[in-house]
């Protein structure tokens, strides 16, 4: 799809996935309560923007919220150092987040709310500083996170949103609320939405390094041709699956919120299917069956996509070998070649990414290679991630006229 540079629009730079907040990933106490969660608090998140722009809107979710969700202020600043997981912020930085002109916001159940625009310059790649102050909390045990941030983010008692720097804050390894960042950008900036599970919410890697997959694809394009107008959204979930829920909604129920209500979204990279094998009963008939569906759940997922002119690449499912999930009969070995064969050989993807063949072990295809296992055979270390990342030819984010007849099967 063309666009003309000059006519600027919104892109998504940064996304997190909501998620019901499962109680061991609550915020500790006193921040919960009976009934009540993060009443008088200031909760400080970092989050690191792929495209840049001047000028930015934030994004707050209550999806999965039992109750209405208060936000009494908000601000967005510069971390101090540049830095990710840091509590304290550049001085001078810090702007007012305001919400139709008012420096509150009160956020239905199941609901999302878009900040007014926000003068605050932002280079590629760098991480902000997002801090909300909540007066009364909200009302129930319900609340809407992203529980694998893999980034610290900081909690304290009372009103201090402007604050250079919170000490005797509360850290805790979880997004509470955000869910996304936009920037206005221009006409030719577009955004890929990279959907899957922990393994591309990125388990295994550096808690605020950064060095996800998605992270290393973005690195990747921004040494490129074209640099600075592609933005990069990781829509992972640990625990997530294609055909039924898990941690988070399945697959084909996210696909509207988390990719097609994204702004300025050409791409998108469908990497998931191995939680609903290594969930499936290991029998022949089961993991036969569950291989089938994800392969229809595939080919849904493509058609609702084309039908929007969003171009989509598949990657083929990693190994587990040697982990729990394994099974001594192979049904879930033969399920996940049966998936990844549809994958590489149907024609139904605009373009397929093989990240079976840049993880496995040449000596063992049925495992990881060594030096990409995090140590539990199936998520990957910071290495095994840059190698899917370097498996992603740049070339599939060219801005091209969309075929004749895209979208029609």
């Amino acid at each position: 799809m063309r666009r003309d540079p000059a006519d600027m629009h919104w892109v998504t730079t940064w996304t997190a996935m909501p998620q019901l907040t499962e109680p061991g990933n609550m915020p500790p106490e006193p921040f919960t309560r009976p009934g009540r969660v993060l009443a008088d608090t200031t909760l400080r998140q970092t989050v690191r923007v792929t495209i840049g722009g001047a000028k930015l809107r934030l994004r707050i979710s209550n999806a999965f919220g039992g109750t209405a969700l208060p936000i009494t202020r908000a601000a967005v600043a510069l971390p101090a150092g540049g830095r990710a997981g840091v509590s304290a912020i550049q001085p001078g930085t810090s702007r007012p987040v305001t919400f139709t002109g008012r420096p509150s916001v009160v956020i239905p159940v199941g609901a999302h709310v878009v900040s007014d625009p926000l003068d605050l310059p932002v280079a590629p790649g760098a991480n902000l500083t997002l801090t909300l102050y909540l007066a009364t909390g909200q009302d129930s045990h319900h609340i809407t996170s992203h529980p694998g941030s893999r980034t610290t983010s900081y909690l304290l008692a009372g009103d201090h949103v402007e604050a250079e720097d919170l000490p005797g804050a509360t850290p805790v390894e979880h997004w509470y609320f955000i869910s996304g960042l936009e920037v206005w950008s221009p006409g030719d900036a577009a955004a890929v939405v990279c959907v899957g599970d922990s393994l591309t919410d990125g388990r295994g890697s550096t808690t605020n390094g950064n060095d996800r997959w998605p992270d290393r694809l973005f690195d990747r394009l921004q040494a490129g041709p074209g640099a600075g107008r592609i933005a990069v959204l990781n829509q992972g979930a640990g625990g997530n699956r294609v055909l039924n829920d898990g941690l988070g909604p399945n697959v084909l129920s996210r696909l509207d919120r988390d990719v097609f209500a994204q702004s300025g979204v050409e791409w998108l990279i469908l990497f998931a299917g191995v939680n609903d094998i290594g969930t499936a009963e290991a029998t022949e008939a089961a993991q036969k069956q569950v291989a089938e569906d994800l392969i229809a759940a595939y080919d849904q997922a493509i058609t609702r996509a084309h039908a929007l002119g969003i171009r989509v690449y598949g990657a083929t499912l990693t190994p587990f070998g040697g982990h729990l999930m394994d099974d001594p009969d192979g049904y879930r070995e033969a399920a996940r070649q049966r998936v990844n064969q549809w994958i590489r050989t149907s024609g139904r993807y605009d373009a397929v990414l093989d990240f079976d063949l840049a993880a496995r072990d040449p000596a063992d295809p049925r495992r990881l290679r060594p030096a990409y296992d995090s140590g539990d055979n199936l998520h990957l270390s910071p290495a095994g991630y840059r190698a899917l990342a370097d498996a992603v030819p740049l070339e599939l984010f060219r801005h091209e006229p969309l075929p004749q007849g895209f979208g029609f099967i």
